[in-house]
């Protein structure tokens, strides 16, 4: 059964006789024409990357920020459209002021995930809407200890905010990205983008579910990955637009940051000499080859 050309992706409230929501999939389309970005969950933090496509020599470097911060401890990166992605980052905004509002304390990694996949969701229902054309990774750090509760009123609960128990473990990093369906995964290592599938392949050889990769390791993996996912638009330029954030001992101090300028520079050379590096094996074992024949 086909239901191409049927007219079943005139609106986003009709389903087609297979079950498919074609003005979702065109939606996932949009998102596969953006710039590779990815997020990398470490032992002790988060890194988020992006490539931004230079489209135009007149364009300011540094400018046009594709990483937003959505909350002290959170920050969002997206791929697709950019209007729709600066909209959903000022949603997030949103939703993470009024958690703050109602409960006195910062919003958890994963209730943000759930309104605002929550909110991607409701754009999938309705035919006067249609769907957000953007793929969005959310990376923060929940504190693990518990901190005063943010405009301190009454006595609070007895065990600190959100009455966590003494002797138990909180917090640690959240990573979730968020499709244009609005369905939403927690991940070790998340991509999207034009360069998804190749960067996939990278995270997955990276082990991240074992716990080992350190945050400064991690900040130099997402450089090389961006890096080796841009090969196949190789002959555009691009900026690396990167920022992380760590736990209270570490150099954010729990906070979303953009990478140091250094830090950055030295991830990128990093990220090249790994490139090199593969090219020159490419090479000889290509003349070994030669030689044989």
């Amino acid at each position: 059964m086909t239901s191409i050309g049927t007219g079943y992706d005139l609106t986003n409230s009709t389903f087609s006789p297979d079950g498919r929501n074609f003005q979702v999939e065109y939606a996932s389309k949009a998102v596969e024409n953006g710039g590779t970005a990815i997020g990398i969950r470490c032992k002790d933090g988060v890194v988020l990357a992006v490539e931004k496509i230079v489209t135009s020599k007149l364009l300011k470097p540094g400018a046009n920020k594709r990483i937003a911060a959505v909350d002290r401890n959170f920050g969002m990166i997206y791929s697709g459209l950019i209007p729709d992605g600066r909209h959903l980052v000022s949603r997030a905004r949103d939703e993470a002021a009024s958690w703050r509002t109602s409960y006195k304390s910062p919003i958890p990694s994963s209730s943000l995930a759930f309104r605002i996949g929550s909110y991607v969701q409701a754009y999938t229902l309705y035919s006067s809407v249609r769907p957000f054309g953007v793929t969005s990774i959310l990376a923060g750090w929940d504190s693990e200890s518990a901190s005063p509760v943010d405009g301190q009123v009454g006595s609070g609960p007895k065990e600190g905010g959100g009455g966590r128990t003494k002797g138990t473990k909180y917090g640690g990093p959240g990573l979730y990205m968020i499709e244009p369906s609005g369905l939403y995964w927690g991940y070790y290592g998340a991509a999207t983008g034009k360069g998804r599938q190749t960067a996939k392949a990278e995270l997955e050889k990276l082990d991240l579910s074992s716990g080992n990769l350190s945050l400064e390791q991690g900040v130099k993996e997402a450089a090389r990955i961006i890096y080796v996912a841009h090969e196949d638009s190789k002959d555009k330029e691009f900026e690396l637009e990167m920022s992380w954030v760590s736990s209270l001992d570490g150099p954010t101090k729990g906070r979303h940051q953009e990478v140091p300028k250094d830090v950055l520079e030295e991830a990128e050379n990093f990220a090249k000499r790994a490139m090199e590096g593969d090219d020159d094996e490419d090479t000889a074992t290509g003349g070994g080859e030669t030689m044989e024949l």
